[in-house]
């Protein structure tokens, strides 16, 4: 089977300036590799207008055991282009890294599975997907949970997935994520009367009450962490009145806060929790929740040993099973099968100059490949 080369291909990705839900092309350049190693693509659009986003689900092989790589290809602004030290879509390599958007996060990591899946033949009667959204950095809609639908309905839903989000806070090899924190945002708001604050018998100023709201929310702590994950964590990230001016009371107060919950809790149960804690204030508000995820734990078992010996065997350390960080695309996969998630280092993901070693795309190459050796060999 021809070779393929991560480091090229990477480049080539990151040259397509793929920014939530663009395509830019890099659905192209990966479903031109896949078919050349002997893929059915498939794409699979989904949204309408602005919305629209682009997906590719690619598979060899018909039979058991599935095994599915999942991954996205779109990636963040690249924020002030001219503080890059390089171009941010030119896909640079020097100084023996890969510069550019996309290159820890997480471009690298596609090319390095692609390029593994290029080095193994022998899968027996199984099948290797992938499974690629340009909606991961995005509203998360019309991408990865879409996929897995028409994947369940066609008959494609794998035994275990691989995601290759960047898990490793320093070196390669350091983490494996198997299950991550849920997430939920909540919008406060409080109505009052606007008037001239030299009249305040005239007007009802929301503001003390919601301050009052967020008080009661972050005056004791959700938890303390559990056996597998950290503390949940109550934020709040904006408190808005749009007052234009100082001698007006404000007619109305909204707040937004985030939550990242570990399985001490549902976002059912924090809703509630939330709601109480606001009630005893005795102040009226209204609350909307959004919720992103639930958290989720795959369990120590065949699927995760298997992982954390290929990245021992291959890069000489012992990786932390976390479940650290924030969301990711793995939250839909674990309704449907076993998902772990290893891909580069992520010190760089999102930042301006951000790159990854040429030295790493080649381990990670040879991590994924011997993963792969290993599921299918399995009896």
């Amino acid at each position: 089977m021809a070779a393929v080369d991560p480091v090229e291909l990477t480049t080539r990705m990151i040259r397509c300036p793929s920014v939530t839900p663009k395509d830019a092309g890099v659905l192209d350049v990966v479903a031109a590799e896949l078919k050349r190693l002997g893929f059915k693509c498939t794409r699979l659009p989904f949204g309408d207008g602005a919305a629209r986003v682009d997906n590719l689900f690619a598979r060899r092989g018909h039979g058991a055991p599935h095994f599915c790589f999942a991954g996205h290809v779109d990636v963040v602004p690249p924020g002030d282009e001219a503080a890059w030290t390089t171009p941010p879509f030119a896909g640079d390599v020097r100084d023996g890294q890969i510069w550019g958007r996309g290159a820890a996060d997480m471009k690298g990591a596609v090319a390095c599975f692609v390029a593994a899946v290029a080095r193994v033949d022998d899968i027996g009667d199984g099948s290797i997907s992938l499974l690629l959204t340009g909606d991961e950095e995005g509203p998360g809609i019309n991408g990865t949970v879409k996929v897995l639908e028409w994947m369940a309905e066609h008959g494609q839903v794998p035994d275990v997935a691989l995601v290759g989000e960047p898990t490793n806070p320093a070196a390669l090899g350091d983490a494996i994520k198997v299950g991550r924190r849920g997430s939920m945002t909540g919008r406060i708001r409080v109505r009052g009367t606007q008037g001239h604050v030299a009249y305040p018998h005239l007007a009802d100023n929301p503001v003390p009450r919601i301050v009052a709201l967020l008080a009661a929310l972050t005056a004791a702590p959700l938890d303390t962490g559990s056996a597998r994950f950290e503390a949940s964590n109550l934020e709040i990230t904006t408190v808005d009145v749009g007052n234009p001016a100082n001698n007006i009371i404000p007619g109305a107060a909204r707040a937004v806060f985030n939550i990242r919950f570990n399985d001490l809790h549902t976002s059912a149960s924090l809703t509630e929790l939330v709601r109480a804690r606001m009630d005893a204030t005795g102040h009226a508000y209204e609350l909307e929740i959004e919720v992103s995820g639930e958290s989720f734990l795959t369990e120590a078992g065949p699927f995760t040993d298997l992982i954390t010996e290929a990245v021992r065997d291959v890069t000489g350390r012992a990786p932390e099973q976390s479940t650290a960080g924030g969301t990711s695309d793995a939250r839909f996969l674990t309704r449907y099968c076993p998902v772990a998630e290893f891909g580069l280092v992520g010190q760089t993901m999102h930042k301006i100059d951000e790159r990854v070693a040429v030295a790493d795309l080649a381990a990670l190459t040879d991590v994924y490949a011997a993963i792969l050796r290993r599921f299918f060999a399995t009896p």
